[in-house]
Protein backbone atom coordinates (compact mmCIF):
# COMPACT_ATOMS: atom_id res chain seq x y z
CA UNK A 1 0.00 0.00 0.00
CA UNK A 2 2.86 2.58 0.76
CA UNK A 3 4.58 1.70 -2.36
CA UNK A 4 1.61 2.76 -4.53
CA UNK A 5 0.91 6.11 -2.66
CA UNK A 6 2.32 9.69 -3.80
CA UNK A 7 3.71 10.64 -0.37
CA UNK A 8 6.74 9.93 1.23
CA UNK A 9 5.65 9.72 4.43
CA UNK A 10 4.45 6.09 4.77
CA UNK A 11 7.16 4.42 2.96
CA UNK A 12 9.42 6.38 5.71
CA UNK A 13 7.01 4.90 8.13
CA UNK A 14 7.34 1.33 6.63
CA UNK A 15 11.15 1.61 6.44
CA UNK A 16 11.42 2.76 10.13
CA UNK A 17 9.75 0.01 11.73
CA UNK A 18 11.11 -2.43 9.47
CA UNK A 19 14.29 -0.94 11.16
CA UNK A 20 13.03 -1.51 15.09
CA UNK A 21 14.64 -4.54 16.45
CA UNK A 22 12.96 -7.04 19.13
CA UNK A 23 15.72 -6.81 21.44
CA UNK A 24 15.09 -2.74 21.68
CA UNK A 25 11.25 -3.63 22.54
CA UNK A 26 12.33 -6.47 25.26
CA UNK A 27 14.37 -4.12 26.95
CA UNK A 28 11.98 -1.42 27.59
CA UNK A 29 9.26 -3.91 28.41
CA UNK A 30 11.29 -5.26 30.71
CA UNK A 31 12.48 -2.12 32.81
CA UNK A 32 9.11 -1.16 32.30
CA UNK A 33 7.74 -4.27 34.15
CA UNK A 34 10.79 -4.33 37.20
CA UNK A 35 8.71 -1.08 38.59
CA UNK A 36 5.85 -3.36 39.24
CA UNK A 37 7.82 -6.23 40.71
CA UNK A 38 9.67 -6.18 44.25
CA UNK A 39 13.30 -6.31 42.98
CA UNK A 40 16.19 -4.78 44.42
CA UNK A 41 17.19 -1.14 43.60
CA UNK A 42 20.68 -2.72 41.73
CA UNK A 43 18.39 -4.71 39.52
CA UNK A 44 16.17 -1.68 38.52
CA UNK A 45 19.46 0.16 37.68
CA UNK A 46 20.97 -2.39 35.60
CA UNK A 47 17.38 -2.72 33.83
CA UNK A 48 17.25 0.87 33.31
CA UNK A 49 20.88 0.59 31.91
CA UNK A 50 20.16 -1.85 29.95
CA UNK A 51 17.05 -0.40 28.39
CA UNK A 52 19.17 3.07 27.94
CA UNK A 53 21.80 1.37 25.58
CA UNK A 54 18.84 -0.44 23.62
CA UNK A 55 16.74 2.61 23.09
CA UNK A 56 20.13 4.64 21.64
CA UNK A 57 21.06 1.58 19.62
CA UNK A 58 17.86 1.68 17.88
CA UNK A 59 17.76 5.48 17.61
CA UNK A 60 20.51 5.01 15.48
CA UNK A 61 19.50 2.99 13.07
CA UNK A 62 16.36 5.22 12.91
CA UNK A 63 18.52 7.60 12.18
CA UNK A 64 20.52 5.56 9.34
CA UNK A 65 17.57 5.04 7.85
CA UNK A 66 16.34 8.23 7.92
CA UNK A 67 19.52 9.16 6.45
CA UNK A 68 18.82 6.71 3.80
CA UNK A 69 15.67 8.18 2.55
CA UNK A 70 17.05 11.23 2.79
CA UNK A 71 19.53 10.81 0.13
CA UNK A 72 17.56 8.39 -2.01
CA UNK A 73 14.28 11.16 -1.98
CA UNK A 74 17.55 13.85 -3.23
CA UNK A 75 18.71 11.53 -5.72
CA UNK A 76 15.29 10.58 -6.97
CA UNK A 77 14.53 14.53 -7.66
CA UNK A 78 17.61 15.03 -9.90
CA UNK A 79 16.26 13.96 -13.02
CA UNK A 80 15.22 10.33 -11.53
CA UNK A 81 18.33 8.15 -11.86
CA UNK A 82 21.50 10.11 -10.34
CA UNK A 83 24.87 9.87 -12.60
CA UNK A 84 27.37 8.14 -10.96
CA UNK A 85 29.43 11.32 -9.56
CA UNK A 86 26.02 11.87 -7.90
CA UNK A 87 25.67 8.67 -6.32
CA UNK A 88 29.36 8.42 -5.25
CA UNK A 89 29.46 11.38 -3.40
CA UNK A 90 25.98 10.84 -1.93
CA UNK A 91 27.16 7.55 -0.55
CA UNK A 92 30.20 9.07 1.00
CA UNK A 93 27.58 12.02 2.47
CA UNK A 94 26.11 9.38 4.05
CA UNK A 95 28.96 7.18 5.51
CA UNK A 96 30.20 10.59 7.65
CA UNK A 97 26.39 11.13 8.47
CA UNK A 98 25.90 7.73 10.19
CA UNK A 99 29.24 7.71 11.58
CA UNK A 100 28.62 11.49 13.29
CA UNK A 101 25.43 9.87 14.18
CA UNK A 102 26.63 6.51 16.16
CA UNK A 103 29.42 8.64 18.26
CA UNK A 104 26.54 10.91 19.07
CA UNK A 105 24.70 8.23 20.17
CA UNK A 106 26.90 6.50 22.34
CA UNK A 107 28.37 9.41 23.71
CA UNK A 108 25.07 10.01 24.97
CA UNK A 109 24.62 6.22 26.16
CA UNK A 110 27.30 6.34 27.91
CA UNK A 111 26.60 9.86 29.99
CA UNK A 112 22.96 8.20 30.75
CA UNK A 113 24.57 4.76 32.27
CA UNK A 114 26.65 7.30 34.47
CA UNK A 115 29.92 7.16 32.55
CA UNK A 116 31.46 10.55 32.58
CA UNK A 117 32.57 11.05 28.97
CA UNK A 118 34.12 14.91 29.37
CA UNK A 119 37.68 13.64 28.43
CA UNK A 120 36.76 11.30 25.74
CA UNK A 121 34.66 14.25 24.42
CA UNK A 122 37.85 16.29 24.54
CA UNK A 123 40.30 13.47 23.37
CA UNK A 124 37.84 13.46 20.24
CA UNK A 125 37.85 17.04 19.77
CA UNK A 126 41.76 17.83 19.82
CA UNK A 127 41.94 14.07 17.79
CA UNK A 128 39.51 15.67 15.24
CA UNK A 129 41.41 19.17 15.08
CA UNK A 130 44.61 17.31 14.36
CA UNK A 131 43.71 15.20 11.91
CA UNK A 132 41.59 17.78 10.12
CA UNK A 133 44.49 19.66 9.55
CA UNK A 134 46.12 16.89 8.20
CA UNK A 135 44.20 16.21 6.04
CA UNK A 136 42.68 19.51 5.12
CA UNK A 137 43.13 19.41 1.64
CA UNK A 138 41.60 16.18 0.91
CA UNK A 139 38.80 17.33 3.25
CA UNK A 140 38.87 20.73 0.77
CA UNK A 141 38.11 18.21 -2.26
CA UNK A 142 35.57 16.31 -0.63
CA UNK A 143 33.69 19.48 0.03
CA UNK A 144 34.14 20.58 -3.27
CA UNK A 145 32.72 17.78 -4.62
CA UNK A 146 29.64 17.76 -2.28
CA UNK A 147 28.84 21.66 -2.99
CA UNK A 148 29.17 20.01 -7.39
CA UNK A 149 26.78 17.81 -6.09
CA UNK A 150 24.46 19.59 -4.78
CA UNK A 151 25.01 23.15 -6.86
CA UNK A 152 25.33 21.30 -10.12
CA UNK A 153 27.55 24.44 -11.66
CA UNK A 154 28.15 21.37 -14.53
CA UNK A 155 27.45 17.57 -14.80
CA UNK A 156 28.75 14.33 -16.79
CA UNK A 157 28.64 15.46 -19.92
CA UNK A 158 28.93 19.15 -20.33
CA UNK A 159 31.42 21.04 -21.89
CA UNK A 160 32.84 23.84 -19.70
CA UNK A 161 35.69 26.42 -19.69
CA UNK A 162 38.13 26.51 -16.82
CA UNK A 163 40.40 29.19 -17.01
CA UNK A 164 42.05 28.91 -20.37
CA UNK A 165 41.55 24.83 -20.54
CA UNK A 166 38.25 23.64 -22.36
CA UNK A 167 36.95 19.91 -22.04
CA UNK A 168 33.63 17.71 -21.39
CA UNK A 169 33.51 16.89 -18.32
CA UNK A 170 33.67 12.77 -17.99
CA UNK A 171 34.18 12.19 -14.25
CA UNK A 172 33.03 13.84 -10.68
CA UNK A 173 34.73 12.12 -8.29
CA UNK A 174 35.54 12.99 -4.22
CA UNK A 175 38.38 14.40 -4.93
CA UNK A 176 39.06 15.23 -8.78
CA UNK A 177 37.01 16.37 -11.24
CA UNK A 178 38.35 14.68 -15.01
CA UNK A 179 37.76 16.87 -18.38
CA UNK A 180 38.18 15.20 -21.66
CA UNK A 181 39.92 18.26 -23.61
CA UNK A 182 39.09 19.05 -27.21
CA UNK A 183 42.48 18.14 -28.24
CA UNK A 184 41.65 14.86 -27.36
CA UNK A 185 44.34 14.81 -23.69
CA UNK A 186 42.05 14.26 -20.31
CA UNK A 187 42.67 17.41 -17.72
CA UNK A 188 42.05 16.93 -14.05
CA UNK A 189 41.17 19.21 -11.61
CA UNK A 190 40.54 19.06 -7.95
CA UNK A 191 37.68 19.70 -7.17
CA UNK A 192 38.40 22.69 -4.32
CA UNK A 193 40.66 24.35 -7.13
CA UNK A 194 38.04 24.28 -9.65
CA UNK A 195 35.09 25.84 -7.61
CA UNK A 196 37.84 28.56 -7.07
CA UNK A 197 38.01 29.22 -11.21
CA UNK A 198 35.26 30.87 -13.27
CA UNK A 199 33.70 27.90 -14.95
CA UNK A 200 32.03 28.54 -18.78
CA UNK A 201 29.02 26.45 -19.34
CA UNK A 202 28.67 26.16 -22.78
CA UNK A 203 26.06 23.32 -22.45
CA UNK A 204 23.79 25.51 -20.80
CA UNK A 205 23.87 28.17 -23.27
CA UNK A 206 20.61 28.95 -25.15
CA UNK A 207 22.03 31.15 -28.21
CA UNK A 208 24.79 32.69 -29.49
CA UNK A 209 25.30 36.03 -29.72
CA UNK A 210 28.10 36.87 -32.54
CA UNK A 211 29.43 40.39 -32.97
CA UNK A 212 30.80 40.32 -36.68
CA UNK A 213 33.16 43.53 -37.87
CA UNK A 214 33.53 44.05 -41.29
CA UNK A 215 35.91 47.03 -43.20
CA UNK A 216 35.23 48.10 -46.78
CA UNK A 217 37.73 50.39 -48.97
CA UNK A 218 38.09 53.53 -48.42
CA UNK A 219 37.17 54.77 -51.98
CA UNK A 220 33.99 53.43 -51.58
CA UNK A 221 30.89 55.43 -53.02
CA UNK A 222 28.64 57.27 -50.87
CA UNK A 223 25.54 55.43 -52.35
CA UNK A 224 27.06 52.13 -51.78
CA UNK A 225 28.20 52.58 -48.10
CA UNK A 226 24.05 54.06 -47.44
CA UNK A 227 22.70 50.86 -49.28
CA UNK A 228 25.52 48.59 -46.99
CA UNK A 229 23.49 47.78 -43.72
CA UNK A 230 20.00 46.98 -45.69
CA UNK A 231 22.17 44.36 -47.89
CA UNK A 232 23.47 42.76 -44.54
CA UNK A 233 19.67 42.72 -42.72
CA UNK A 234 18.43 41.29 -45.92
CA UNK A 235 21.30 38.94 -45.69
CA UNK A 236 20.80 37.82 -42.52
CA UNK A 237 17.21 37.40 -42.35
CA UNK A 238 17.66 34.95 -44.96
CA UNK A 239 19.40 32.77 -43.42
CA UNK A 240 16.97 29.96 -41.89
CA UNK A 241 18.82 27.05 -41.24
CA UNK A 242 19.39 27.66 -38.49
CA UNK A 243 16.72 30.80 -37.98
CA UNK A 244 19.13 33.66 -37.14
CA UNK A 245 18.27 36.66 -35.36
CA UNK A 246 19.36 40.00 -36.68
CA UNK A 247 20.08 42.44 -34.19
CA UNK A 248 21.88 45.88 -36.20
CA UNK A 249 24.02 46.48 -38.42
CA UNK A 250 25.70 50.32 -38.47
CA UNK A 251 28.97 52.04 -40.02
CA UNK A 252 30.44 52.32 -36.72
CA UNK A 253 33.43 54.63 -38.19
CA UNK A 254 36.31 55.59 -40.81
CA UNK A 255 39.24 53.94 -39.64
CA UNK A 256 42.93 54.52 -41.37
CA UNK A 257 42.43 51.28 -43.83
CA UNK A 258 38.86 51.65 -44.49
CA UNK A 259 34.84 52.06 -43.08
CA UNK A 260 34.40 49.97 -40.50
CA UNK A 261 30.82 47.99 -40.18
CA UNK A 262 29.48 46.21 -36.76
CA UNK A 263 27.19 43.48 -37.51
CA UNK A 264 25.17 42.19 -34.57
CA UNK A 265 23.04 38.72 -34.44
CA UNK A 266 21.88 35.74 -32.62
CA UNK A 267 21.86 32.33 -33.72
CA UNK A 268 19.59 30.07 -31.89
CA UNK A 269 21.27 26.94 -30.79
CA UNK A 270 24.54 25.92 -28.42
CA UNK A 271 25.56 23.66 -31.13
CA UNK A 272 29.13 25.01 -32.44
CA UNK A 273 29.08 23.72 -35.68
CA UNK A 274 24.93 25.00 -36.73
CA UNK A 275 26.69 28.64 -35.52
CA UNK A 276 29.73 28.06 -38.16
CA UNK A 277 27.52 27.23 -41.01
CA UNK A 278 25.44 30.30 -40.43
CA UNK A 279 28.30 32.11 -40.03
CA UNK A 280 30.01 30.54 -43.08
CA UNK A 281 26.05 31.29 -45.09
CA UNK A 282 26.37 35.06 -44.48
CA UNK A 283 29.70 35.50 -45.13
CA UNK A 284 29.56 34.33 -48.35
CA UNK A 285 26.30 35.80 -49.31
CA UNK A 286 27.52 39.15 -47.96
CA UNK A 287 30.44 38.86 -50.31
CA UNK A 288 29.03 37.63 -53.09
CA UNK A 289 26.37 40.87 -52.91
CA UNK A 290 28.96 43.25 -51.98
CA UNK A 291 31.09 42.32 -54.98
CA UNK A 292 27.90 42.43 -57.26
CA UNK A 293 27.84 46.20 -56.30
CA UNK A 294 31.32 46.55 -57.41
CA UNK A 295 31.78 46.79 -53.38
CA UNK A 296 35.14 45.24 -52.14
CA UNK A 297 36.47 44.81 -48.24
CA UNK A 298 39.22 47.14 -47.34
CA UNK A 299 43.30 45.29 -47.63
CA UNK A 300 44.11 46.34 -44.22
CA UNK A 301 46.52 49.11 -45.56
CA UNK A 302 47.52 52.78 -45.14
CA UNK A 303 47.36 54.81 -47.94
CA UNK A 304 50.11 57.90 -47.87
CA UNK A 305 49.21 61.02 -50.39
CA UNK A 306 52.03 63.56 -50.82
CA UNK A 307 51.06 66.89 -51.56
CA UNK A 308 53.22 69.82 -53.26
CA UNK A 309 56.07 70.02 -54.57
CA UNK A 310 58.07 67.00 -55.30
CA UNK A 311 61.38 67.87 -56.03
CA UNK A 312 62.10 69.64 -52.49
CA UNK A 313 61.24 66.07 -50.76
CA UNK A 314 62.87 63.94 -53.47
CA UNK A 315 66.36 65.71 -52.22
CA UNK A 316 65.66 65.23 -48.76
CA UNK A 317 65.17 61.66 -49.08
CA UNK A 318 68.41 61.11 -50.80
CA UNK A 319 70.03 63.38 -48.27
CA UNK A 320 68.55 60.82 -45.34
CA UNK A 321 69.71 57.96 -47.42
CA UNK A 322 72.95 59.05 -47.81
CA UNK A 323 74.15 61.62 -45.22
CA UNK A 324 78.08 60.95 -46.30
CA UNK A 325 77.17 62.81 -49.61
CA UNK A 326 75.70 65.70 -47.56
CA UNK A 327 77.52 69.20 -47.49
CA UNK A 328 79.33 70.18 -44.03
CA UNK A 329 78.74 72.50 -41.70
CA UNK A 330 80.81 74.07 -38.95
CA UNK A 331 79.20 71.68 -36.36
CA UNK A 332 75.48 72.66 -37.45
CA UNK A 333 73.54 69.76 -39.03
CA UNK A 334 72.39 70.90 -42.86
CA UNK A 335 68.97 72.03 -43.37
CA UNK A 336 66.84 69.78 -45.26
Amino acid sequence: FAARTSTGIDDLAVRLLRRTKFFAILAVALAATSYTLALGDRVHDRLENVAVIALAIQAALWGSELVSFGLARYAQRQDGVPDGATASTLAALGYVARGLLWVVIVLVALATVGINVTALITGLGVGGVAIALAVQNILGDLFGALSIVLDKPFVVGDTIQVDTFVGTVEHIGLKTTRLRAVSGEQLIFSNADLLKSRIRNFRRQTERRVQFNFTLAPDTATEAVREVPAIVRATVEGVTEPAVRFERAHLTRPTETGLEYELVYHVPTADYTLYLDAQQRITLQLLEQLRAMGVTFSAGTRTVVLRGDAEPRREALAGAAHPAAAPATNGAAAPL
